[in-house]
């Protein structure tokens, strides 16, 4: 079976854009398809709302490559609102098209790419209640300090 991939598929799978993976990650996800065995790993890192570095991990065909090459190319310098919008039929346009029964591999990149901003999106929810939390802590052993000092006076006397 010869598969017809477009000079810039050809491209993105020889040379692949963003590979890697970024430490302490603001955003991750991995995804697979059982079917074909292929498989994403995505890294997010994200300044004030806005994607400034997405590397990705791949285990997969040429297709899987391009199409994590890129949507990462794409995505980078969007924000999160921008990047949630980026439909799988980009990626292929984006190519220049795929093979029919390579199509898949075009959804799964942009469904990784979705589970790592739901992970970032979480970790944001999660932050500002740990921060919280601290504050209130902190404010907890101040009052009981206070206390402990003061009662330290009152014994004096």
């Amino acid at each position: 079976m010869s598969l017809n991939y477009t000079k810039k598929t050809l491209e993105h799978f020889l040379r692949p854009k963003n590979i890697g993976k970024i430490v302490h990650p603001d955003g991750y996800a991995q995804i697979g398809n059982m079917v074909c065995g292929d498989q994403l790993d995505f890294f997010l890192k994200v300044k004030e709302g806005k994607i400034i570095d997405v590397k990705f991990l791949s285990f997969g065909c040429a297709s899987n490559i391009a199409t994590a090459s890129i949507l990462t190319e794409k995505v980078k310098g969007m924000t999160i609102e921008q990047a949630k919008k980026y439909a799988w039929q980009e990626v292929v346009d984006d190519l220049g098209g795929l093979p029919k029964q390579k199509l898949h591999c075009s959804v799964m990149a942009v469904q990784g790419l979705k589970k790592a901003i739901s992970d970032y999106e979480e970790k944001q929810q999660v932050l500002p209640k740990v921060k919280k939390t601290k504050k209130k802590e902190e404010k907890t052993k101040k009052k009981i300090s206070v206390k402990k000092s003061s009662l330290k006076k009152t014994k004096k006397k």
